[in-house]
Formats: structure tokens, C-alpha cells, sequence
């Protein structure tokens, strides 16, 4: 299993900036890679959906929504993933949930969740 954490939310006015972070900790040894990293954003009542992906590599894609407005970055070193949100808009205002793709031994893939970080967008 991993832990995961995020932080960096908060309220902001339409066209301001956040950066949110993801710390993914390994909890036991049998926790290999971490590898494909995701911001989720989640309104009451609705499923989470997806903006943003990283690979492992550092491929990324972006929901149309959030392309060229949000950039995810990560530090393998750290095993933790950033997004930069600029230019906000009250509809982005949701929150923000981080899942952590892994592998472990012996072979087999799992994703862990954070409990979110919230995001308010004023107009």
C-alpha cells in the first residue's frame, strides 16, 4: 500500500494560481514502483473525473478543460506529483483528489487514493 497526501488548496478569484502536491509514502516492502500519478477533481454527488496524468516517465495528458492552464510535474525521488493551476475559473472549484498507480511483488498493480484537497474558485 502507499499513503497518499495532498495539499495546496485553498480559496482563490478567477485568474489566480494554486500548486497542489501529492506525497505518495510506500507502506510495506512489497511496494516496487510508484508509476502512473492523476489529479482528480470531485463535485458533491458526482464521480470523480480526470484532469491531468503523469507517467512514470513524465508523459503527460490533460483534459480539453485544463490544457494550457494546468501543468503536472513530478519527483520520482520524492514519489510526489505537482499541479500548477493557473488561470482559475469558478468551475474548476471541486476537490482535488490524487491516485497513485503501483506495483508491487509479488507481480500485480494497485491505485491508491488521498482523501483530497479542496478547491474554490470566486468569481
Amino acid at each position: 500500500q502507499v499513503q497518499v497526501v495532498e495539499s495546496g488548496g485553498g480559496l482563490v478569484q478567477a485568474g489566480d494560481s494554486l500548486r497542489l502536491s501529492c506525497v505518495a509514502t510506500k507502506i510495506g516492502a512489497s511496494v516496487d514502483s510508484i508509476n502512473t500519478m492523476r489529479w482528480h477533481p470531485q463535485t458533491p454527488g458526482k464521480q470523480r473525473a480526470l484532469v491531468a496524468e503523469i507517467s512514470s516517465s513524465g508523459h503527460t495528458n490533460y483534459a480539453d478543460s485544463v490544457k494550457d492552464r494546468f501543468t503536472i510535474s513530478r519527483d520520482n525521488a520524492k514519489n510526489t506529483v505537482h499541479q500548477q493551476m493557473n488561470s482559475l475559473k469558478p468551475e474548476d472549484t471541486a476537490g482535488y483528489y490524487c491516485s497513485v498507480h503501483f506495483s508491487y511483488n509479488p507481480r500485480g498493480s494497485r491505485v491508491d487514493w488521498g482523501r483530497g484537497t479542496e478547491v474554490t474558485v470566486a468569481s
